[in-house]
Parts: C-alpha cells; structure tokens; sequence
C-alpha cells in the first residue's frame, strides 16, 4: 500500500538534498525530520529522509491582510505554504539487486513525493531472521528496523549519547541480540554490574540481565566475591590477578588517572628490566629509604621512583590483586569464549576508573594475543577460525584518547579491524575524546542525543550526510530515540528504540532456536 501524498519535488541536488513544497492540506506540523518519503520519478522510485522544514511564501501573497482568518486559509497552501527538504538516499525497485543500491540521480521536476510505506521500510531494513536483529521502529510507523549483525560484528561498533538517555539499555538489547544470533561471543567488562544480572531501570524497576535470559549461554566473573554474595548472585569464577601479571605498559595506561608525571609513567619499564617479573611486587615492597638507592642503581631522579611509590600504593587496597593468582582468569575466560559462552566481568565495588582500565586493558591484551595466534594458525593450518568475539568496553575515551590510543590494546584492536577476529563495542557518553583514527574504524554507531557540539562532530565525521544528519541528531528526544548508521544499516534511521523487556516477552521466530532459549522464554 502507498504512503499519503505529502508533496511535490520543485527544486534541490543530490548532495544538497530536494526541496519538496507540500500539497495543499498537508500541514508542516503534520511532518517532521528523521522521517522516510518514497518519491516517485519518471523511471526509479527514490527512497529519503526528512532534513528539514520550512515555510515558503510568494511575495504577492504577502501584501495581503493576513490577518482575516478567511484570506489566511485561500493563502494557506498557495500565497504561503510548507516545504520539506528531503535527502535521496535509495534507488527502490532496481531489479536484479539484493538491496536497494544508493540514489545516483534524482527525481524529475514535480515528482510526487509520499510517506514511506511499512512495505516500504521492510523493503529498505529487512525483516528478522538469523542474522538481522529488531532494533527498534521509525519514527511515524510501527514497523521494524533491523541490524545486520553479521555486519555489525565485523568491525567495531559504538554506543554514545550523553548520560541519561538509554545507553546501558540498548547495550544489553545490542547483546542479547547477537546472544540470540549466535554471531559472536562477547566480553562485558561490567564497570557497574548491570548487564549480567538483573539491572535497575532509570524509570522505576528492574529488568532482566544477560544471565538470567540465557542462563546457559552465560558466565558471571567477579572481581568482587562479597557484592555478589550480598547481592544474591551466583557467579562462575572470582577473579584474581597477580602482581606478576601486571606490565609496564598497564602501568603506563593509568598515567592520568594516577596523576603520574610522563618520567614516572615511563620508569616501570626500567624497574620491569632491572627487578624482573615481579617488579611491581617488589618496588611496593620497598621503603622510600630502599627506593632512593634503586633510584641511584638505576640512575633515575629519586623524586620520579618516590613519586611512582605513592601512586602505585593505591594498587594495594585493591585485594582483588595478589602476589600470584592461584589461577589464571584468562585462562577461563578463553575457556568459556572457546564454547561460545559470552563472559561478563562485573567489577563489584571496584568501579572506579583505576581498576576498570588496569584489569580491562590487562584481560584484553592478553586474551587478543591468543586470539591472533589462534587467527595466524588457522590461515597456516587451514585449521578453524577463531569464533569472533566482541569485547564490550563503557568509558571508552578513557581508553582511546589521542594520547593512549596507541599504548592500549583497545586501539591495535579498533585498527586492526576483524584480521584477529577480535572487535569492540565501545560506550561513552564524550565520543569527541576519543582519537579520529579509532572513531573512523567504528563501522557503526548508535548515537543517542548528544548536546556538545564536538561530541556531535566527533560521532558524525567522515559521513557523507554529515549535514543533514546534524540536524536530525539535534532533534532526538532524550530518551528512547537514537539515529543509527554504518555498515549494519543501508540507511541512517532514527528509530525508537525498542523496549528491552520485549525480549523477553514473547517467543522468537527464528530458525535453529535452541531448546534452553525456548524453555526460558515462555516462563
């Protein structure tokens, strides 16, 4: 069925998007930005979005009296009348393509220009199946948008949009989605424990975490044993870390947030040569009388060693951290990721930044260099390919800023795109802290309202609407909307997000289900 008429093509270009002058009956408070148009032209039908709105006017129109309500509605329409300027972005229709390939012409003068039709917006984003997951609905219409996650999945992708307006929320949709799918495995670094179990909603009430949707297909780690225990929940393997497992370079990742000076965030290689494997636990173990004479041994400024002394103290309190870990946690994240588990880490009362980066980045090297030697045998073996995994990282400009992006794994991983297997997802709410060369490999983004104006450039730089898609970002409510584009999408959209509960409320339709995921579902 076709959409209603709302207008007429009388102007515009390709790069600048078509001015279309709405038909007489048709409001401008009745359209609005982000929204979908078919246009039919003379040979192709095109597919849009809404950019903008704006009131035109002939000049003879203006010299009337306006204000006699009669001679107002004979000039609505024709004297003063609405405009919508409308960005082509599809050729619908072509015949012989699995997908609508991207408008490279335009519509003929006077093209009739309609709502986009809910056959229309399956035509253009599919419909569920194994590899395309519901993310939410446009605008105007309730029908479904979908992800290809098979794509997704392929390179990094990102979550951002300012605090409060639903980040944490479409992260667990986003994973339970390729939970479902089975696309990859994933590794939630959890900062404060809500996507394995149960979470609270900023709206009032709790919903579902990953465990409790699919309790087969799910770990809990904790580096906090006591707030699972106090919190009732039941976790597969409490995680230890040891001090000879810690490298310089971990050290040198927390350069600001422990305030170190650029010489003392450079001395734990130094220290790493000269005291062996278990320098950190050594140089702690020192009294600042003992490290002024390690500072002469190694002819660095005693001021530089006591300083890195101090910092590195606050290590101490964190008794998740031991002299030798009993056993070795990567070991067993690898282990349940080999069985296409997914494995959330929840850091308990540990949240603060400094334990959140050193533990991340510490797993994550580690776990990546096994990774690329598993993906370097498989292409010299023909042995199988490592099952992709998706490492889900929140405050990610901490991680990614010009300055760290390339001491840390997260960014060999952003640039090295899928040849490891190995893909963020990464979350934040100051996408402009994090380096243009990581933000560029971000293949998709979800972006939620943000109101800084580099945040906005930072999320949208390197996209060809980059212009028309400000002014629809701009516009999002501030909750439950988010424009979503890249490599999952033919198209950007502005959806409404889909209520995550929904997951859960009903069974799937997709093929291969297994029985665990049935059983669950229809509790």
């Amino acid at each position: 069925m076709s959409g209603k008429v709302l207008g007429r093509v009388v102007g515009g270009s390709l790069v600048q998007g078509l001015r279309v002058r709405l038909e007489e009956g048709v409001s401008v408070e009745a359209v609005g930005v982000g929204r979908y148009v078919t246009i039919e032209g003379e040979k192709s039908r095109f597919f849009g979005l809404i950019t903008d709105v704006e009131l035109g006017a002939l000049e003879r129109g203006l010299e009337l009296d306006v204000s006699d309500p009669y001679i107002a509605r004979v000039l609505s329409g024709t004297g003063v009348f609405g405009t919508i300027k409308v960005l082509p972005q599809l050729a619908l229709g072509v015949v012989g393509l699995e997908a609508p390939p991207p408008a490279r012409t335009i519509p003929a003068p006077f093209s009739l220009v309609r709502e986009a039709s809910e056959q229309d917006i399956a035509l253009v984003f599919g419909s569920e199946d194994d590899r395309h997951f519901y993310i939410g609905s446009p605008l105007d219409l309730e029908v479904k948008v979908c992800l290809d996650l098979d794509r997704f999945v392929q390179r990094s992708g990102g979550i951002f949009g300012k605090t409060g307006t639903g980040k944490t929320m479409l992260t667990r949709l986003l994973l339970a989605g390729i939970l479902q799918r089975g696309q990859a495995s994933s590794l939630v670094f959890d900062m404060h424990s809500e996507y394995g179990w149960e979470g609270e909603r900023e709206e009032g009430g709790v919903v579902k975490g990953l465990k409790q949707l699919f309790p087969s297909r799910v770990a809990v780690f904790t580096l906090d044993e006591e707030s699972a225990r106090r919190r009732g929940v039941k976790t597969d393997f409490n995680v230890l870390i040891g001090y000879d497992e810690i490298e310089p370079g971990d050290i040198a990742l927390l350069r600001e947030t422990l305030n170190l000076t650029d010489l003392a965030a450079q001395a734990p290689y130094g220290l790493a040569r000269h005291l062996g494997k278990g320098w950190l636990e050594s140089f702690l173990s020192y009294s600042p009388a003992q490290v002024k004479d390690l500072a002469e041994s190694l002819k660095e400024h005693e001021a530089t060693l006591l300083h890195l002394h101090r910092r590195l103290e606050q290590l101490k309190r964190l008794p998740f951290l031991l002299p030798h870990s009993p056993e070795s946690a990567v070991e067993r994240i690898l282990g349940y990721l080999e069985k296409g588990l997914t494995v959330v880490l929840e850091f308990g009362r540990y949240w603060d930044i400094v334990p959140y980066m050193l533990v991340a980045n510490l797993l994550s090297r580690r776990i990546h260099d096994q990774y690329v030697q598993r993906a370097e045998r498989a292409r010299g073996e023909r042995a199988p390919h490592p099952r992709p995994l998706v490492i889900t990282i929140e405050e990610a400009h901490r991680f990614l800023s010009p300055e760290l992006s390339r001491q840390t794994i997260f960014g060999t991983i952003a640039r090295e795109g899928r040849k490891s297997y190995v893909t963020l997802l990464v979350i934040d709410q100051r996408p402009s802290g994090i380096d243009e060369e990581v933000m560029s490999q971000v293949g998709s983004k979800i972006t939620c309202l943000l109101d800084n104006e580099k945040d906005v450039d930072s999320v949208l730089a390197g996209v060809s609407e980059r212009t028309e898609l400000r002014k629809v970002l701009s516009r999002l409510e501030s909750r439950q909307q988010a424009l979503v584009f890249g490599d999952a999408l033919p198209v950007p959209v502005v959806v409404r997000v889909r209520d995550y509960t929904s997951i859960y409320k009903r069974p799937p339709e997709l093929k291969g289900v297994e029985q665990d995921r049935k059983d669950l579902w229809e509790e």
